[in-house]
């Protein structure tokens, strides 16, 4: 093994890219069985990979604000790592690492700093062009000098409890489909009548569907919308599971569509296929990692729109701006990666 024997990872959120940064530590663990790894984590994204083995999690609760830091620097206090992977970006996350004591602080490459990142490290992992985020978070792996794994997995434990609840509503259910439909902000979500009609077609085709997504006002709102156009949903799952419960869900189904949200990100780590929407965000490097071929996205023709560019000739994560850019994913479009996914 490498001398890194103390390893301090540092992603607080979100669960997209907190289900990314898993798939580095799986390929951690698997050749370096004997690390000791320590993942500084938020509080609602531990509570999806808090039974990996191996790890000792440190919650780090933002909106506790001096005392998160605190309190970390609290737990941290008598350990010296023989390196930190700063593996986000944001300022809060930077400021906070500071408390971190570290041989080595590896943070991103220039390309893909920003908010001051390169201040906070004293090494950078090697520039990646046109990465996608797991491809990114792997690049940290690299620095340390992790073998390479031919396959991506998570293998993230679900609850014992939570696995019998999501088999016995498999059961019920039978043949079905998960629409996951809320993103974390209005614009980059698909149109609720889209959505029914998505419901509504597969229902004809021998599926039930279910809704499923986070306890936010948004997320219920977007559901409740989606039921005013159809009568066809077989259940409303929208703020009633826990995390487990959710990715127990997503698991037994048999396809998940849903825009840039964490459950399509969840449902790539148990295998279940996802139909991705996208307009904001270039699917390249933020879509459903395994899926990549089934996403339906208006990405490339926006961002050309909006800067005279095409997306090659952008700095990567460059976004697309507007409120009604999910307007342009058509019903059908979505219909056809149904039947390419599904039939």
């Amino acid at each position: 093994m490498s001398l890194q024997k103390k390893i301090c990872l540092m992603r607080l959120s979100a669960i997209g890219d907190v289900c990314h940064a898993v798939a580095m530590v799986n390929r951690m663990q698997h050749h370096w069985p004997d690390v000791e790894l320590t993942w500084v984590i938020g509080k609602t994204e531990y509570q999806l990979v808090k039974n990996m083995p191996g790890i000792r999690f440190v919650i780090f609760d933002k909106k506790q604000g001096k005392k998160a830091v605190q309190d970390l620097k609290a737990a941290l206090a008598d350990t010296v790592f023989d390196a930190l992977l700063m593996m986000q970006v944001a300022l809060r996350a930077n400021m906070a690492s500071r408390v971190i004591k570290a041989k080595r602080r590896i943070g991103f490459d220039w390309a893909r700093s920003k908010e001051l990142h390169w201040l906070f490290s004293n090494q950078r992992v090697q520039p990646h062009r046109h990465a996608h985020v797991l491809e990114g978070f792997m690049d940290f792996a690299d620095a340390l000098g992790v073998p390479p794994v031919n396959n991506v997995r998570w293998d993230i434990p679900i609850d014992k409890d939570a696995d019998n609840w999501a088999r016995q509503e498999a059961d019920e259910l039978g043949d079905y489909v998960v629409i996951s439909p809320a993103a974390s902000k209005r614009e980059r979500n698909w149109l609720p009548e889209r959505y029914a009609g998505a419901v509504d077609y597969l229902v004809t085709k021998g599926k039930a569907v279910v809704l499923c997504g986070g306890p936010a006002e948004l997320d219920r709102q977007t559901a409740a919308a989606i039921e005013q156009h159809t009568s066809s949903i077989t259940r409303n799952y929208v703020g009633n599971t826990s995390l487990h419960q959710l990715l127990g869900l997503l698991k037994y189904a048999s396809a998940v569509i849903a825009p840039d949200t964490g459950p399509a990100h969840m449902a790539t780590t148990v295998g279940t296929p996802v139909i991705g929407l996208y307009a904001h965000s270039n699917p390249r490097r933020t879509g459903p990692y395994l899926n990549l071929k089934n996403v339906v996205s208006v990405y490339d023709e926006c961002i050309k729109e909006q800067t005279g560019k095409a997306w090659q000739d952008l700095p990567w994560g460059t976004r697309a701006k507007g409120e009604s850019l999910m307007a342009r994913i058509s019903l059908e479009d979505v219909l056809t990666q149904v039947d390419n996914v599904l039939m």
